[in-house]
């Protein structure tokens, strides 16, 4: 971690000294600011908070939101949903992975985009869908792939 980085970390963590219970959002606040959160922040938060590590570790490995390890500037969700399933969402995420040469769960060489395949995105009447960061993409076909992923490239 470089000394900018943490210096923010520390200013972030100090934050939230006397706040109970804001743990999980102070993960979701360094998730936010770093695009995931190191061994070594998790034993900065344990030193400055007081929380045992293995409290820290619990909670930031349930949430699919937090991530302990480094993931891309673009984030990929397929739907494999059974609505989204029926509607071909198979083909799509088959079509990310090759035209990102990763596979779900990866992540590229570049940092540039993580793939992953979730349960459900909620919105199944537009499915297959597939959302990228914060934006929804619905009525999938394997063509469209190409042209969000190059939107974001």
């Amino acid at each position: 971690m470089q000394d900018n980085e943490h210096k923010r970390l520390v200013e972030m963590i100090d934050g939230y000294k006397g706040k109970e219970g804001s743990l999980i959002q102070l993960l979701l606040d360094l998730q936010s600011e770093f695009n995931w959160i190191s061994k070594d922040a998790l034993q900065e938060i344990s030193e400055r908070l007081k929380i045992p590590p293995s409290r820290i570790y619990r909670i930031a490995s349930f949430y699919e939101a937090i991530s302990l390890k480094p993931i891309g500037k673009h984030k990929i969700s397929v739907c494999m949903g059974t609505a989204c399933q029926v509607r071909g969402s198979g083909m799509i995420l088959d079509r990310t992975e090759s035209k990102l040469k990763i596979k779900q769960g990866g992540t590229t060489p570049d940092m540039r985009f993580t793939l992953k395949r979730v349960n459900c995105l909620g919105c199944c009447a537009i499915g297959p869908v597939m959302v990228v960061d914060d934006d929804y993409h619905g009525r999938l076909t394997s063509d469209r792939v190409e042209r969000i992923i190059k939107k974001y490239d």
